[in-house]
């Protein structure tokens, strides 16, 4: 990968902020493409494929070539995945309601259900940074359970990553629209390096 370090003449901003516009440009289109709820894992583990090409082969990204990309890869097993996800998600959240409503040990279980979603949150996050997620989201959520039990390092990295975007989501809702970009690089980068 030869990537610029330097500014070119007359040139405001350096390679690294263009990283950065490509980072939060993805995120904005992976948002909007989970919309629809059953698209969301595929949206990111297209934002994860596309912001790895990025950085690995130096190509500029564009909304619309991530739409492209997505729309080339979209499949039955995509929105099967994205049910999945809904139902996880419907069970979490009814479990934290049950937790909210006066159910005995709740000061207990309330810790330990956010400990699960987050961790939940982290096999699901490297889940879509395989690229077996491409092909077959079994290989890759069973491959991302082992690796996220199996290098913990990384799978704390990535845990705070996500508890950094739900902090920032929380403290000023219309970052949630940018926040799949910085976890995308966040969970191909811990794929890459610990």
């Amino acid at each position: 990968m030869a990537t610029a370090t330097k500014r070119e003449p007359g040139e405001l901003f350096g390679p690294r902020f263009a990283l950065f516009a490509d980072v939060l440009a993805v995120g904005l289109a992976t948002a909007a493409a989970s919309l629809p709820l059953l698209t969301a894992p595929a949206a990111m583990s297209t934002a994860c494929a596309v912001l790895d090409r990025r950085v690995r082969e130096d190509v500029p990204t564009t909304a619309g070539g991530y739409l492209r990309a997505l729309r080339d890869r979209l499949r039955t097993g995509d929105l099967l995945a994205g049910a999945g996800l809904l139902a996880g998600g419907a069970l979490l959240l009814f479990n934290s309601a049950a937790a909210g409503a006066g159910l005995p040990g709740a000061v207990v279980f309330r810790p330990v259900l956010l400990l699960a979603g987050g961790l939940l949150a982290v096999v699901l996050l490297r889940a879509c940074a395989r690229p077996e997620s491409a092909t077959s989201w079994r290989a890759a959520l069973r491959s991302a359970a082992y690796d996220s039990v199996r290098r913990p390092r990384a799978s704390g990295v990535l845990l705070m990553a996500v508890a950094t975007a739900a902090v920032c989501a929380w403290a000023y809702p219309p970052l949630a629209f940018l926040v799949p970009g910085p976890l995308a690089l966040a969970a191909r980068a811990t794929e890459h390096h610990l």
